[in-house]
């Protein structure tokens, strides 16, 4: 068999388990952008960059595989062999790269008082899951959950202890012993909002934004008000809030300080 008659067939082959793939990849994405990491989370937290990575590697390692492998005049049990062999390492990477992203994803959105943090898995020793409240004792596998946080107050016996601790990176709303009930906070964080025309006020560019994320959200600026959200050194994100019910709407990339 020529070689140009091979490389067409190996070619063909190639076209097909990348087709697949890029099933796969887009199942995969609405997992990945939808669940684990809605409304731009993904943005703040690094998890596009993790998964371009996964899926530059899987949807390309595959095919190129397959490319590189087939033989349409090999034996049909070596060529199962072979196409076993590229399934198995494709999937390997595929379920790494996935538990990477998991392990990165956000699973609580934490009211501390002037502001939210978002708290990531890895944020979280599993170990101590069993200090928070009982239907807090898990990290969500459906998306971020508010949460309320209980902040050290320096009448507290570990006041001193918990301050050290939120030096060394280690915040309350890591903590799962002071995690609190969304619902026991939720006043609190009504009185907390700042209202929306202030983000409004700031430049032309970041009016211009506010007005098209408030018309997408089909609410007036009356409506909603906004905290900031914070993650580690980044702190120029807003979490919006419905002024009613105190429940997150959306999270936005505006300096809400």
């Amino acid at each position: 068999m020529s070689m140009s008659l091979r490389l067409r067939a190996s070619s063909r082959a190639a076209g097909i388990h990348l087709l697949v793939s890029l099933l796969v990849a887009g199942i995969v994405a609405a997992l990945v952008f939808l669940v684990w990491y809605p409304q731009g989370l993904h943005r703040l937290t690094g998890g596009s960059a993790l998964f371009l990575i996964l899926m530059g590697v899987d949807v390309v390692c595959g095919p190129l595989l397959t490319l590189v492998l087939f033989n349409p005049h090999k034996a049909r049990h070596l060529w199962r062999m072979d196409l076993g062999l590229i399934v198995m390492l494709q999937a390997g990477a595929l379920f790494y790269g996935l538990t990477q992203v998991a392990t990165a994803r956000p699973v609580y959105i934490a009211f501390e008082g002037d502001s939210f943090r978002v708290v990531q898995a890895f944020d979280v020793d599993e170990t101590r899951l069993p200090e928070a409240p009982a239907a807090l004792a898990r990290l969500p596998l459906t998306g971020p959950e508010p949460i309320g946080v209980r902040i050290a107050e320096s009448s507290d016996a570990d006041f001193l202890a918990s301050l050290q601790l939120s030096l060394k990176g280690e915040h309350s709303a890591f903590r799962p012993g002071r995690w609190l009930p969304y619902g026991d906070r939720v006043d609190a964080v009504k009185a907390a909002l700042k209202p929306i025309d202030r983000l409004q006020k700031r430049n032309a560019d970041g009016r211009q934004y506010v007005d098209r994320a408030l018309g997408k959200l089909g609410v007036s600026p009356h409506q909603v008000g906004y905290l900031p959200l914070v993650r580690d050194v980044i702190t120029d994100w807003v979490v919006v809030i419905d002024r009613s019910s105190g429940q997150p709407l959306a999270y936005w990339p505006v300096d809400g300080w």
